[in-house]
């Protein structure tokens, strides 16, 4: 399965998971126009989009929903979640719950999983290729990291996971207090350190892939974040490019 990260951050987010000529993605937080323009950067024609996956309602991830509507893709979000999505053509709609398995069209197999962020009901996703038993898990804004999520996504080949911020920069930053507890509540999201450990309980060494994203603009490095993991996994036994991959967005 090709792995494509279109767009990573509070200014919005997009992947693209493509097998054979079928592509889905997963968010869609960037202008309709942008979204057409990457996917052809990275080889990807709009009309190959088969199915649009949301976490959450929040604009940096539902931005580039108009989408939907100009290639009549189907687009599956969390039940509540649809309360604050309003770009998106009815018969296009699907609601989905937590924990079920179900197949988008062509070569993949989605398991929603629940994540914690401040949304009505926001939603990790696992995609595998039912062809090849390729996996990717997607964990975007969560505030933690609970053993059902690690259960959900484990043995995966790819983990696409927010790495978002260093908690002490966000207590020396100029946000209102109301925004760093936010930021560092459990509804909130991960920081360096939390996402490290929740990979050192994920990788096994067999050359897993593992994309850190989500990064904060303000109170992140991507140096820090690459190395926090690092070394985590490194306390564990693991090289980077011998037992795993890494790349920073």
């Amino acid at each position: 399965m090709k792995v494509n990260i279109l767009a990573s951050g509070s200014s919005g987010n997009c992947i693209a998971l493509t097998s054979g000529k079928s592509t889905i993605l997963v968010d869609a937080g960037i202008a309709k126009t942008k979204i057409e323009k990457r996917l052809l950067d990275v080889g990807i024609v709009p009309t190959n989009v088969v199915a649009i996956f949301i976490t959450h309602a929040h604009k940096d991830h539902t931005k580039g929903l108009p989408l939907a509507n100009k290639y009549n893709i189907p687009v599956y979000a969390g039940e509540e979640e649809w309360k604050d999505i309003q770009s998106v053509e009815a018969h296009l709609i699907n609601k989905i719950g937590i924990g079920g398995i179900f197949g988008a069209p062509e070569h993949f197999i989605v398991v929603p999983f629940e994540v914690h962020h401040d949304a009505y009901r926001p939603l990790g996703y696992t995609v595998t290729n039912h062809k090849t038993d390729f996996k990717v898990s997607i964990c975007l804004d969560t505030g933690k990291v609970e053993q059902p999520m690690l259960n959900v996504m484990k043995n995966s080949n790819a983990y696409i996971l927010e790495s978002n911020h260093e908690p002490r920069m966000v207590e020396a930053s100029s946000y209102p207090n109301s925004v760093k507890a936010r930021v560092l509540s459990d509804i909130g999201h991960l920081s360096n350190k939390q996402t490290a450990t929740a990979l050192s309980k994920l990788i096994q060494g067999k050359g897993e892939q593992i994309y850190l994203t989500h990064l904060s603009s303000n109170n992140n490095l991507p140096a820090l974040a690459e190395m926090t993991t690092k070394r985590a996994l490194y306390q564990k036994g693991f090289i980077e490019n011998k037992h795993y991959t890494l790349e920073v967005i």
